[in-house]
């Protein structure tokens, strides 16, 4: 694990940053050069890159370690209480999540991020009205880079609370900001299929097939759009593709038991 930290080291590029100190030659002082160590902020950065690489591995464990060695070094980094709210959120570990994203905001409320990964913790325990007002927080911030994720995830609470009005509004405003995601066009076509817009769904279905291709959610969900026009023809072709190429999906267990609304 040692010779793996000195290698990502070195991926992200950790200057050590030169000082002089002097000694004496014949009375005379001269300046040496040695090295020192980077600052505690510095290192803390690095650490929560660690954090987050082996977050996204799915190595929960080390994240946490790594994570919580950024605290040690830089006790005021929001982020890396964020990081770790992310992390207990994953392994559902409620009651740290909530201790953790509580320490992020304490430190740094106005942080995008922070209030992003918050609302999506709200959204998951149950509490989608609340996410709402960090989601729209979020997606407020000018120097947010990707607001369309914050408007897309209050569309997708507030599709959970079957608020179609209120959903409909922050998914399409997530789409005019990125029309690429392919989260967003599936969304935005299972609240066409829940409304009985059916001309809109295939719309955004057909924008999401043609760009994503046919994955088991994909497929049931050309399935359950088909179903709803009474295209019998359709429904079997979605449901054949589900069998064939995706046997121990859940969709295919939704399939065998016919729940076609869960």
């Amino acid at each position: 694990m040692r010779r793996l930290y000195c290698i990502m080291l070195g991926l992200v590029a950790v200057v050590l940053a030169g000082c002089q100190s002097t000694t004496t030659v014949n009375g005379q002082p001269v300046a040496t050069q040695q090295r020192s160590e980077p600052d505690p902020v510095k290192r803390a950065e690095i650490r929560l890159q660690l954090a987050a690489s082996y977050y996204q591995n799915r190595q929960y464990q080390v994240a946490i370690e790594e994570a919580k060695r950024a605290i040690e070094l830089d006790p005021k980094s929001a982020m890396s209480y964020s990081m770790l709210g992310l992390i207990y959120m994953d392994i559902d570990d409620r009651a740290l999540a909530e201790q953790n994203f509580a320490r992020a905001l304490r430190i740094d409320g106005d942080d995008p991020e922070i209030n992003n990964n918050y609302g999506w913790f709200l959204c998951r325990t149950g509490r989608e009205r609340a996410s709402i007002e960090y989601f729209e927080r979020a997606a407020a911030n000018r120097l947010y880079a990707t607001p369309a994720l914050a408007w897309r995830n209050a569309g997708i609470c507030t599709l959970q609370m079957k608020d179609y009005a209120a959903a409909e509004g922050y998914l399409r405003r997530a789409f005019e900001l990125d029309a690429t995601s392919p989260v967003t066009k599936f969304q935005l076509t299972r609240l066409y299929l829940a409304t009985r817009q059916l001309d809109r769904a295939n719309f955004y279905f057909g924008l999401l097939e043609r760009e994503f291709g046919q994955t088991a959610e994909v497929a049931w969900l050309g399935l359950r759009l088909a179903r709803a026009a009474g295209d019998g023809r359709g429904e079997r072709q979605y449901a054949d593709v589900i069998r064939s190429r995706y046997p121990s999906s859940p969709e295919a267990s939704l399939l065998r038991r016919g729940a076609f609304d869960e």
